[in-house]
């Protein structure tokens, strides 16, 4: 087999970073990046902890790496350069921060800035996309999407929730047969809490799980629908009765009548989103207190977003293709784009990458459509089946070492030497 021919070089360096939660292949996307780069002469750096990274000039070699380690970021979960929750303001709001981004992108030669992430992170890719015209310097920036909570408008589907939608799945199915076994002498209700703040695609996915009337889950709490304690515990109540035992999945964004979430924990993180204490624990409370079964209730957190073991082959498959993608898009010129998923076929699933503007995307969130959502507010539609079954189909391939457990790469993360002064400086 001949070689793959090398492009002509484009001039200047990529900057590539990664924001917000990681998923279990965003660093698939970055290995897309890097590879699509390398095969067109182009340099990449990365920027350590995201967008921070590039205002403290923090920046790493990623030629440093060998094409081994590249290639094995796609099946490493995690953030490989590191990640943030740092949201830019207006260009009037933090000129300081945008002057000194033209400053390291000037003394570096960067003329290509990918920022890989979510909602939040769109919104500052479409604002860097901005300066080159407003500062006079030549920057093309391309938007790469990431989330789990797949609520990015336009895609499809987000690179990330495949594999979290499997993980939820998967884990509701085998808790489900435990508390099965266990039901007539010990637990009669296990919840189950996933990520979803305003959007319950997640916790849809746990749905996937079984899909007849008396399996689980039994019990599908979605932030877009308005939580009714009394319905809820009847219903409960009614499937024990009937099955035996119930199992619940609750986003963590479940809110009651008034639009509070049942999890409020009175804080707020860097991005300003209120921060949630577990809905878990409240629901539990509640089914012990007025219905006297024994419960259960487990919080995956972190791992249902880094469970790269049992990922999905299509969502690795996308998350790699985005990242080939916005480098294309990059080089060719465009600005304040993002790769996005077109589905072209359900069955059999068929999917393509188009560049969609990011004004179309930044400060939006797509949430479930009401189809997909049964009629009682408690379950998954057929239409919604449809389209998350297909997300989730395939084992991505996962080296394994003599130790029985996954070989994950660790770059090394060459610094590049700063040229500039510290940022902010120091009083």
């Amino acid at each position: 087999m001949s070689p793959t021919p090398r492009l002509p070089a484009a001039t200047g360096n990529l900057l590539y970073a990664q924001s917000g939660g990681v998923t279990a292949v965003i660093n698939a996307t970055a290995a897309g990046v890097i590879e699509a780069a390398r095969a067109r002469g182009v340099k990449v750096y990365a920027a350590r902890n995201g967008i921070l990274g590039a205002l403290r000039e923090q920046l790493i070699d990623t030629s440093k790496e060998s094409k081994a380690s590249i290639t094995a970021l796609r099946h490493t979960p995690g953030g490989a350069f590191g990640s943030c929750r740092y949201k830019l303001k207006s260009l009037e709001e933090s000129h300081a921060e945008y002057a000194r981004l033209i400053e390291v992108f000037r003394a570096h030669d960067i003329r290509w800035f990918l920022y890989n992430g979510g909602n939040d992170s769109a919104d500052t890719a479409l604002k860097i996309s901005q300066l080159g015209k407003a500062m006079g310097y030549d920057i093309r920036c391309v938007g790469v999407p990431k989330t789990v909570d797949n609520d990015l408008a336009v895609t499809d589907c987000c690179p990330g929730f495949g594999s979290v939608a499997k993980y939820t799945a998967i884990s509701t199915l085998e808790a489900s047969l435990d508390v099965a076994s266990m039901a007539e002498t010990s637990t009669k209700v296990f919840i189950l809490e996933v990520m979803g703040r305003h959007a319950g695609w997640i916790a849809a996915a746990a749905g996937l799980a079984g899909d007849s009337a008396d399996a689980a889950p039994h019990i599908i709490l979605f932030p877009e629908v308005t939580f009714d304690e009394a319905a809820f515990l009847a219903r409960v109540k009614a499937t024990v009765e009937r099955v035996g035992w119930c199992t619940v999945v609750a986003s963590e964004g479940t809110r009651n009548a008034a639009g509070q979430f049942l999890a409020e924990a009175g804080t707020r993180d860097a991005f300003g989103h209120a921060q949630l204490g577990g809905v878990a624990p409240v629901l539990a409370a509640l089914v012990k207190e007025r219905l006297g079964y024994k419960y259960h209730w487990a919080l995956p957190d972190y791992l249902q977003r880094s469970a790269r073991h049992a990922a999905s082959q299509v969502d690795a498959e996308q998350a790699y293709a985005v990242g080939e993608a916005a480098v294309e898009y990059a080089l060719a010129g465009m600005n304040a784009v993002m790769p996005v998923i077109v589905r072209t076929s359900d069955a059999p699933y068929r999917w393509k990458v188009e560049p969609a503007a990011l004004a179309k995307i930044a400060n939006r969130e797509k949430k479930m459509p009401k189809n997909f959502i049964s009629r009682d507010g408690y379950a998954i539609t057929a239409a919604a089946r449809r389209y998350l079954a297909p997300l989730i189909h395939g084992q991505a391939p996962l080296p394994y070492g003599n130790n029985g457990l996954p070989r994950y790469v660790q770059l090394r993360n060459v610094a590049l030497a700063p040229k500039l002064a510290e940022f902010p400086p120091r009083h």
